[in-house]
Order: structure tokens, then C-alpha cells, then sequence
């Protein structure tokens, strides 16, 4: 929509009245749609790095150093990811836009599920003895313990951010927590326990109105009404499952099934399944992108080391992305594209000595000018600025000053905004 609105204004009423078109439509329909890019997190459990996924092109575009990384999420506006160092027992704190850690939340345990709010404000992170840590993204404290017992293997929180479910697998019980005071408020018995069906993963409906719980050594999914936290029905899909994840428009849930090495798709309306998904490995947990295009799979149960992308129109892989050792965790966020982000990109260069002093305040120069000219509605001064910034990271990609994986993402930074400005 972005481009046909550009292309219009531009043959017909001209540069002034592009500009003036384009701020009406992100005043209308946010900035974020021209200015955003979508990144998918990958955390390698038995290496020492997370994996960053430009989704546009199914490419790694960089990694991010992490001892042994375990469970992580991403904030809603895509700013941070919050991600378990397995190794010291802390959440680490990484910005999205340096790819560096601001910091750092002793929580204890060796691994398990981070959530994030959907507002934003606070991370849950539950131990291996089955402890969830309330950490404040504000201060990056923890500000709570909600101690449950027992072995918790994912967590959701519904739409409005009430209530947080999560999966004890050890008890069998999906257990309902209030987030204004982090007390239990409910149990779902769902199974007999590990040996005979305890759940293991939960996703709730973009309405709020259900959550799909999978579960070990059983071959039904569950699917529990949030008005009165009981088993709603159950879906019979001959398999045990895992990891799932709900498409945003609420149709359908991607299940992962390791022993089979496909992804079940249930169609929510019904809860049936309507397509069943070969994946090359055993899939382990499963995200999917912010328009419902695309699920992204982590290959953790037969450290293959890969990531299958799944076209959901199709239910086809249509990608497999390598990775690390042992991907497991995933989580996609969108980051927001703009100027100052860049600087931040280029100064992180120059902070790991990957570029000099002066071949970094050369770049930050071309993209101060281009704030500049943004800041007025100049377009064209704009555009040119960010061009000479793309030509002098390419020409620091062609003499080995940067990777191909360090100055692409600049390159596509510079791009994205040229495109939101009509150039």
C-alpha cells in the first residue's frame, strides 16, 4: 500500500504533495508497516550464540555471542530480547539494535521459558524447579517469585496481559496465574503427569477466549475455555506434541510433533487438523511472523541445526535457514527502522573495533545530514545522504572492512527508510 500511495503522488501531484501524502499515512496507519523489519531469534542451547534471521530473506545476518542461551522472548516493540544464559543462571538483556547486552538479571536455575507481557513491562521466567521470576523491563529487576513446584514448560499470557497459563508437566496441570498480584488463581488438570500426559506447551487465542495446551506421552491436544478455565474439547491428533503457536488472525495453530518430524495444523474453527507438515528434523518450538505469512521452525530434536520456514498459505517449507547447535527457542520481533538506529548500529561497530574512528564518524556524518533534511521534509537531500551512506558501506564490504553479514543490515536499514520517504 506504502508503495502505490508513493507512486500516485509522486506522477500526479508532485514532490511537495508526496510529502504531505506520506505523513497522512503513517499518522493514519503508523510508521511502523514502512519502517519496520522482522527478525527472527534463534536460541542455539548447545552453542555459544544466538542466531539473528533477516525473514525477508531467510539469511543469517548476524550473531550475537551468548554462553549456552536457553529460553529468550522479544519486548512488543522489538527493542530487546530477554534470553537465559544457562551458564551463570542470569537473563541477559541484548539490544536489538546494537546486538549487545545492557543488562544483566540473576535469576538462578539452568534453563527454562521466557514470556514477555503484552504490554511490555515485565518478563516471566520459570526455573527448572519451578520457579517463575517476575523481572520489570523498566529497571530490569526482579520484582517478584511466584514459586509453583513442579517442572514448567511454557507459558502465555491472554491478550489483555490478566492472566499468565502455565504448563506444569510433572503435575499434569495447566495453572492460571493473576499478573496484578502473581498468585495462582486456578489449575486445569489436564493429564496425569509426565508419564501419562503432562502438558508441555500453551498458546492462547488472539480473542482470549481459549488456550491450546499440547501434551508428552498423549496424542490429544486441549483446548481450555479462559471464562471458566475447564476443558472445552479435546483434539484427537495421534500424536504426541510439543511447541504451537496461533497464526494473529486466530485460524489456526502450528503444533510441533518430534516423533513424526511434521508440524500439525488445527484449524481453530474446527478443531481439526487440515494439514500435516513434513519438517527434515525433529521441529522443537515454532513462531510465526507478525502478518501470518510465514511459521519458523527450530530443528532441536535431531540437531540438524536448522530452521524450516513454513509458507502458511501453502503449508509448504519453503526455506531451511542453518543455524547453530540445537536450536530450540525462537521469537520473532519486529524492530523499527530509523536513523538514530542506524547510528546505534554503526557505533556498536566501532565500540567491538570492527571499524576505525573515522571510518564510522564518516558514516554517522552522512546519516546526521540525513536526519537533517528528514527533519525538514526535505526528501531528495534525504534520499541523497542515505545513498552516499549505502555506497560507503558497500564500498567497506568490497575492501573487507565489513562482512557481508555486518554491513548488509545497514544496507537494508538505509533502504527501508528510503522507501517510507518516497525516494
Amino acid at each position: 500500500m506504502t508503495s502505490i500511495t508513493q507512486k500516485c503522488s509522486k506522477q500526479f501531484l508532485g514532490a511537495a504533495i508526496r510529502v504531505v501524502t506520506l505523513a497522512l499515512f503513517l499518522v493514519v496507519f503508523g510508521a511502523s508497516a514502512a519502517l519496520a523489519q522482522t527478525r527472527a531469534y534463534v536460541s542455539n542451547v548447545n552453542d555459544g550464540f544466538i542466531s539473528v534471521i533477516d525473514t525477508a530473506t531467510n539469511t543469517i545476518v548476524s550473531t550475537i555471542p551468548v554462553s549456552f542461551p536457553d529460553g529468550l522472548a522479544v519486548t512488543p516493540d522489538g527493542k530487546f530480547i530477554y534470553v537465559l544464559e544457562r551458564v551463570h543462571g542470569n537473563v541477559l538483556v541484548i539490544s536489538t539494535t546494537t546486538e549487545t547486552i545492557v543488562a544483566t538479571v540473576p535469576v538462578g536455575g539452568g534453563g527454562g521459558p521466557i514470556e514477555i507481557s503484552p504490554n511490555g513491562a515485565f518478563a516471566y521466567y520459570a526455573d527448572g524447579s519451578g520457579t517463575i521470576s517476575v523481572i520489570s523491563t523498566a529497571t530490569n529487576t526482579v520484582t517478584a517469585t511466584i514459586p509453583l513446584g513442579g517442572f514448567v514448560t511454557s507459558m502465555a499470557f491472554t491478550p489483555n496481559g490478566a492472566f499468565a497459563y502455565v504448563t506444569d508437566l510433572f503435575s499434569g496441570n495447566v495453572i492460571v496465574i493473576d499478573t496484578a498480584t502473581n498468585t495462582v488463581t486456578a489449575t486445569v488438570s489436564i493429564g496425569g503427569g509426565f508419564f501419562f500426559g503432562g502438558p508441555v506447551g500453551v498458546a492462547i487465542t488472539p480473542n482470549g477466549a481459549f488456550a491450546y495446551v499440547t501434551t508428552a506421552f498423549s496424542t490429544d491436544v486441549f483446548v481450555i475455555s479462559t471464562a471458566t478455565n475447564t476443558v472445552a474439547t479435546t483434539i484427537p491428533v495421534g500424536f504426541q506434541t510439543g511447541a504451537l503457536a496461533i497464526t494473529p488472525n486466530g485460524a489456526f495453530a502450528y503444533v510441533t510433533n518430534q516423533d513424526a518430524h511434521t508440524i500439525l495444523v488445527i484449524a481453530t474453527a474446527t478443531n481439526t487438523v487440515v494439514a500435516t507438515v513434513p519438517i527434515g528434523g525433529g521441529p522443537d518450538d515454532v513462531a510465526i511472523t507478525p502478518n501470518g505469512a510465514f511459521a519458523y521452525v527450530t530443528d532441536g530434536g535431531s540437531f540438524t541445526g536448522n530452521v524450516s520456514v513454513i509458507d502458511t498459505a501453502t503449508n509448504t517449507v519453503v526455506a531451511t535457514v542453518p543455524v547453530g547447535a540445537f536450536p530450540q527457542y525462537i521469537a520473532i520481533g519486529t524492530q523499527q527502522t530509523t536513523i538514530t538506529s542506524l547510528i546505534g548500529q554503526v557505533q556498536a561497530l566501532v565500540t567491538a573495533g570492527t571499524l576505525t574512528q573515522q571510518k564510522g564518524q564518516q558514516l554517522i556524518h552522512k546519516l546526521e545530514q540525513a536526519q537533517k533534511h528528514l527533519d525538514k521534509g526535505q526528501t531528495n537531500p534525504t534520499c541523497n545522504q542515505l545513498d552516499q551512506f549505502i555506497n560507503d558501506v558497500n564500498s567497506l564490504i568490497n575492501n573487507g572492512s565489513l562482512t557481508p553479514a555486518q554491513g548488509q543490515p545497514l544496507i537494508n536499514g538505509a533502504n527501508a527508510i528510503k522507501a517510507s520517504n518516497g525516494c
